[in-house]
């Protein structure tokens, strides 16, 4: 029980920090979010409109946009062209499209007929113009057979558009098929919020952990130590109090984000009783880490620069910076000897292959292996710290 009252003091005095909750709580899931946008999230056009009198002809040329992939496309209708072009500068829709006057009336007469496309520069507006050509071009096909019907019946062009739209539907679609050559870097699973919910899991767990050890060299420079020692309370009982709080607070930032990722963003993190053993498992290594740092280091300035360096370091080793994936073969080698490395294959194995728990123990055991070493040595130099 006493070392159970150690270990919720820590837990207080996290949660009386204002600054480092917004660390443990809100930066980890804008992290995850701002990833998910950077890797492969859906992306739904907003295009802006304006067309005077668009005719018959305008209003297919516009509604062709819905036809690409139904409710894919936001289509938003602009009074006058300096209003559109605003929307464009502004970012309020990603791309514009401005139809002359006369529109309909001046395609059926033949003439060549200019649509303006405005965009931003960057691949979003390229691929949005893609789209529009070829919405355009679609229309200029119809056109060009009502017009050649016309000349060869003697019809008007109205009728053999109207003809066009008939005999449409019945044609053979032309279909195009794609075929992956190689390996995707990226599994369609990782694709969206879940690569960046892995590697922030990883990430925040351990910076935080690692941070805390600042707690930690408080409770020894203050004398709180030796105070609890002068009470009916071993040595053990204050390691083990102190071990549980690093671990606490490891497991609290592990569980926001879990549960915040898989509510807001759909992560899908695999079987449950595996993620709960990696997660686990990575928390006591951010517990021992955390105990090591506090052991060895002087004052909490010490421990917080050493912590904050050392977590970014071995993230950006072990895949939390950059994904895995695109690593050399020699540097991916280099990242095992990194336990974020281990934690990040398992929680890949569990999401991507479909892993249980059995699946994914040889990187669990080196996860607790990793954390026996850690707390091991922290334990020896803390006790030596405290009998001293």
């Amino acid at each position: 029980m006493k070392a159970l009252a150690i270990a919720g003091a820590n837990l207080t005095r996290m949660g009386r920090d204002r600054l480092g909750l917004f660390f443990v709580v809100l930066l980890p899931i804008i992290l995850v979010l701002y990833l998910g946008l950077q890797y492969g999230s859906s992306f739904s056009p907003k295009i802006g409109v304006h067309a005077e009198v668009p005719g018959v002809l305008g209003d297919q040329l516009i509604a062709g946009f819905g036809e690409i992939e139904p409710e894919a496309w936001g289509v938003v209708r602009f009074a006058d062209e300096a209003a559109l072009r605003d929307a464009v500068e502004r970012g309020a829709v990603d791309a514009g499209l401005a139809l002359p006057d006369r529109y309909d009336e001046r395609v059926r007469a033949g003439e060549t007929v200019e649509v303006e496309f405005l965009s931003p520069a960057g691949k979003v507006g390229i691929g949005i113009q893609e789209t529009v050509r070829g919405i355009v071009a679609e229309q200029a096909a119809r056109v060009r057979a009502a017009r050649f019907a016309a000349a060869e019946t003697g019809g008007s062009v109205g009728d053999q558009l109207a003809a066009v739209a008939e005999i449409e539907p019945t044609l053979p679609d032309l279909s195009v098929s794609t075929e992956t050559a190689g390996s995707e870097i990226f599994p369609r699973e990782l694709l969206g919020f879940a690569l960046g919910a892995q590697s922030q899991l990883i990430l925040f767990v351990f910076i935080t952990s690692l941070t805390g050890a600042t707690q930690l060299i408080l409770t020894r420079t203050l004398g709180v130590s030796r105070r609890m020692l002068s009470t009916p309370t071993s040595s053990a009982t204050i390691l083990l109090g102190e071990a549980l709080g690093r671990f606490g607070v490891a497991m609290i930032q592990a569980l926001i984000i879990v549960i915040a990722s898989a509510l807001a963003f759909g992560v899908a993190w695999g079987d449950p009783l595996g993620t709960a053993a990696v997660v686990i498992a990575f928390s006591l290594v951010g517990a021992g880490a955390a105990m090591l740092i506090g052991a060895v280091a002087s004052n909490p300035e010490q421990a917080g620069a050493i912590g904050l360096v050392g977590g970014l370091g071995f993230a950006a080793v072990g895949g939390c910076m950059v994904p895995p994936e695109v690593f050399p073969p020699i540097m991916q080698t280099i990242s095992h000897f990194t336990p974020h490395a281990w934690a990040i294959d398992a929680l890949r194995a569990l999401a991507v292959h479909d892993a249980n728990l059995f699946g994914v123990l040889p990187q669990v055991g080196v996860l607790a292996a990793f954390a026996a070493v850690l707390l091991g040595l922290a334990t020896w130099r803390l006790r030596a710290a405290l009998a001293g």
